[in-house]
């Protein structure tokens, strides 16, 4: 498998260890766990920011375009369907920022809403990886060509270049450092 293909399961490997630091808050939550705002704070930053704006952002911007132009079909197709999923993901992450909030406010039903949006959120996520890392980046990597892969492997440079306040180190340390604490 290619350098590009690796990144990109890399990435999921960074966020699969947040999702466990999620399933272990979320039976804390479950058990009558108080846990702290921030650190619900800190899941939902990295959910937006790293595996939906940036590792999303990859494949929506650069891969999905590439394999398009390869005959792979957005409408009614696979990468349709992957798309589809990223939007639910989105809509999903926006439910755990209305779950924090009402955690924040003290609402009585704040850690159950949590529970139920980021057992929600983690599912959907757990089963788009999967279906990527064993299909879809196998795929690619078998139709793109040597230039195209290339290609996208330094636009995924640029993009990292462009992260901005955080760089893939910060978002691996903190998922690192979230799973030591709270996964189970």
């Amino acid at each position: 498998m290619s350098k590009v293909f690796y990144i990109l399961k890399h990435e999921h490997r960074v966020i699969e260890r947040v999702m466990r630091a999620v399933e272990g808050i979320c039976l804390r939550l479950e058990g009558g766990f108080k846990v702290p705002a921030e650190v619900l704070l800190a899941i939902a930053d990295f959910t937006a920011k790293f595996a939906d704006r940036y590792h999303h952002g990859k494949e929506e911007r650069f891969l999905f375009p590439a394999l398009a132009e390869q005959g792979i079909t957005r409408e009614g197709g696979p990468l349709g369907v992957l798309q589809y999923e990223h939007q639910v993901e989105r809509e999903l992450i926006a439910d755990l920022h209305k779950a924090i909030d009402l955690y924040q406010e003290g609402d009585v039903e704040g850690p159950q809403n949590f529970v139920r949006a980021a057992d929600a959120y983690t599912r959907m996520l757990v089963g788009h990886i999967e279906k990527e890392d064993s299909i879809l980046f196998r795929i690619a990597d078998e139709i793109l060509e040597d230039d195209a892969k290339d290609a996208l492997a330094e636009s995924f440079k640029q993009l990292d270049l462009a992260l901005g306040d955080r760089n893939l180190q910060d978002y691996e340390r903190i998922a690192s450092e979230l799973e030591a604490t709270w996964a189970l």
